[in-house]
């Protein structure tokens, strides 16, 4: 019997062990799959993409191009605790959304074209002036050269053209029912009344009945007032002008020997600025105020906090008022507000400056060429980097190029209304405002531009 269980039990240990070696197989089997799974899904697509011969590229066979990302496909904009769906990570060719043509049409027109680089072209088509000298009312008499006696009428014929597209032609009516039920509002100093009137000059131009557009108290446009406002019945808006030469505060210092200084406080807004919080379109200025006496001396003049400077650089204190600016609109302005900020406007004073013996009286065309077409103010470089930095978006409105050209559309000596028998004084001369039609109502083609082409979307949506 000793044999036979002795048998039994060798042939029980050969069966137990060709098992272990089946289970071995079958497990190293298992392993290998896995890993050839995870070479085919992982390891050799990545091969694939960093060899410098792709599977495309050896095959000959053109690549398809790539299908728009969906949104509803990105596992970041989903939340943690959703699941995704099969049509969510696999979307379909129909779940992309394509763009109405028109919007994309828009988008590849502002992408090529940039509003403010290109040219003054001669108008042939006689479509400008875009109102005749003589006929608006609310120019002011500085701005009248027609009317101040200037004979030639060549500064009026030109259009600004962009490099790459045109700008749409100004339209009054479509102008006023863009901003149909809101307040626009220009906030600045004399160049921005310079262009506040263009502004209204332009749009009584839309008007049937002229009747329909008034001064809300009464008042006829002057130097000496700062604040105007222009009802357009018919539309339920307001075309509205506020004076402010800094956008930050000017004040009143009384020194030892009780006599008194104006002094600017750079670190806090104008007090005109309650009124700013009440319109829809904003549009600013600042800049000429800043080359004057007094400024650009800065001797006992800057204030911040309650530090008055014995002496501070014009430039820092430029730098710190539109900072101060930037810090308010961010502050206080909703987003669907729309906010432009207008830029520099060149002056074109010969042999001296506005207050010493500088002029521009003959000139009849614009500068062709020459290395005064390119320059840029240090004061616009401050104003880009302010803006590139501010949570509200900001419309830059960056005029400084396209001024630049136009040394014919200054008043020069036109700037005041001659008595009769009396001779016009070449004493002191006006090389920075604008007269009127003019250069001004360009800055508000490209306004309406703006509008036309939604380049602020927060106003638009």
């Amino acid at each position: 019997m000793a044999p036979s269980s002795s048998s039994s039990s060798s042939s029980s240990s050969l069966l137990s062990h060709a098992k272990r070696r089946r289970n071995v197989a079958v497990a190293a089997a298992s392993s290998a799959a896995a890993l050839l799974s995870i070479f085919l899904l992982v390891i050799a697509p990545q091969r694939a993409l960093k060899s410098p011969l792709s599977l495309v590229s050896d095959l000959s066979i053109s690549p398809s191009p790539p299908r728009p990302r969906s949104k509803a496909a990105s596992l970041a904009q989903v939340p943690a605790d959703k699941p995704l769906s099969e049509a969510e990570i696999f979307p379909s060719p129909e779940a992309a959304v394509e763009p109405p043509p028109e919007a994309e049409e828009a988008r590849t027109r502002e992408e090529r074209c940039d509003l403010y680089q290109g040219r003054w072209e001669r108008d042939e088509e006689g479509q400008y002036p875009l109102y005749q000298p003589g006929s608006c009312p609310y120019v002011d008499e500085a701005y009248s050269c027609h009317e101040n006696g200037r004979q030639d009428r060549g500064y009026l014929r030109w259009r600004w053209k962009p490099d790459g597209c045109d700008l749409p032609r100004f339209n009054g009516t479509d102008f006023l029912e863009r901003i149909r039920g809101k307040r626009l509002m220009f906030v600045g100093d004399s160049m921005n009344r310079n262009q506040f009137e263009s502004m209204l000059c332009l749009l009584r131009e839309a008007l049937p009945d002229k009747s329909k557009m008034y001064e809300t108290r009464g008042y006829k446009i002057t130097k000496g007032r700062g604040y105007f406002i222009f009802k357009f019945v018919d539309y339920d808006c307001t075309v509205e002008f506020v004076r402010s030469h800094f956008l930050v505060r000017e004040g009143i210092r009384v020194n030892r020997q009780g006599n008194s200084n104006p002094i600017l406080m750079i670190d806090r807004i104008d007090k005109s600025a309650k009124r700013w919080k009440r319109a829809n379109i904003l549009v600013f200025n600042t800049g000429h105020w800043w080359t004057h006496g007094k400024t650009a001396r800065g001797k006992n003049y800057y204030k911040e906090g309650n530090v008055l400077y014995p002496q501070f650089d014009a430039t820092k204190a430029y730098r710190k008022a539109i900072k101060t600016w930037g810090r308010w609109i961010d502050n206080n302005v909703d987003r669907s507000k729309l906010i432009i900020y207008r830029g520099y406007s060149a002056a074109h004073f010969r042999g001296g400056d506005w207050d010493s013996g500088g002029t521009c009286n003959g000139e009849t065309d614009p500068i062709r060429s020459g290395a005064f077409l390119d320059n840029y103010p240090l004061k616009m470089n401050i104003v880009d980097k302010v803006i590139s930095r501010m949570h509200v978006p900001v419309v830059l409105l960056n005029v400084t190029k396209l001024t630049n050209y136009r040394k014919d559309g200054h008043p020069s000596i036109y700037g005041k209304k001659l008595t009769d028998g009396a001779k016009v004084s070449k004493r002191r001369q006006d090389c920075s405002h604008w007269c009127l039609p003019g250069i001004p109502d360009s800055w508000n083609e490209l306004i309406y531009a703006t509008l036309v082409l939604k380049q602020h979307p927060h106003f638009f949506t």
